[in-house]
C-alpha cells in the first residue's frame, strides 16, 4: 500500500493543459467514431454534413494530438512513475500503443479521403490531395484499415477507461482523480 500514489501528494496531479488535452482528445475521438458509425442511417444532406463534421473534427484532433505530443515532450515535463512492476509497465505500454494508433489513425484519415480521390473538408473549406489519383481498390483498402484502427482505438480506450474506474472504485488509489479537472 505504501507504493500507491496519493492524490494529495505534491506533484501527483497532472497539470491543467495535460488534463485538458487528454479530455479533448477523448471527446474528439468518441465524436468522430460516432459520426462515422451512424452517418449511414441519415438521409443525404445530414449524411454529408456528418462526413464533413467527421473530417473537420479529425483535423481538430490532428492539431490537439500534435499539441499534446509537443506538451509531453517539453523540457521539465515529468512522467508519473508508479513503479516498475508488470501492471505499471503494461499501463505505460497501453498509453504508448494508444498514441501510436491515434497517430496512425490520423494519417489514415488523410489517406482515406485522398485515396478516394476527394478533398478533405475543414468546415466546408476543401483541402485537396497533394497526390495523384488512386485506384478504387486502393481507396477501399485504406478505408478498411482506417475502420479497423478506429475500432481498435475504441476498444483499447474502453479498457483504459475501465482500468481508471477499477483504480478509483476498487483500488481507491487516486489514479483517476489526478486526471480529473480541478473542482
Amino acid at each position: 500500500m505504501s507504493d500507491m500514489i496519493s492524490i494529495d501528494k505534491p506533484g501527483s496531479r497532472h497539470d491543467g493543459p495535460t488534463i485538458a488535452l487528454h479530455w479533448l482528445t477523448a471527446l474528439l475521438v468518441v465524436v468522430n467514431f460516432l459520426l462515422a458509425e451512424f452517418w449511414d442511417f441519415f438521409s443525404k444532406p445530414n449524411h454529408h454534413l456528418m462526413i464533413v463534421l467527421h473530417m473537420s473534427f479529425g483535423l481538430l484532433l490532428t492539431a490537439v494530438f500534435v499539441l499534446r505530443l509537443v506538451w509531453r515532450a517539453r523540457p521539465g515535463h515529468t512522467q508519473f512513475d508508479d513503479g516498475k512492476d508488470l501492471l505499471n509497465r503494461g499501463a505505460r505500454g497501453l498509453h504508448h500503443l494508444l498514441y501510436l494508433l491515434l497517430g496512425a489513425e490520423i494519417l489514415l484519415g488523410f489517406a482515406t479521403r485522398w485515396t478516394d480521390n476527394q478533398p478533405l473538408s475543414f468546415f466546408g473549406l476543401p483541402i485537396p490531395s497533394p497526390f495523384g489519383d488512386f485506384s478504387r481498390a486502393t481507396g477501399h483498402f485504406v478505408d478498411q484499415i482506417h475502420d479497423y484502427v478506429a475500432w481498435t482505438i475504441i476498444i483499447l480506450a474502453g479498457l483504459h477507461a475501465l482500468a481508471a474506474l477499477v483504480h478509483h472504485y476498487v483500488l481507491k488509489d487516486g489514479v483517476l482523480r489526478r486526471m480529473l479537472p480541478r473542482g
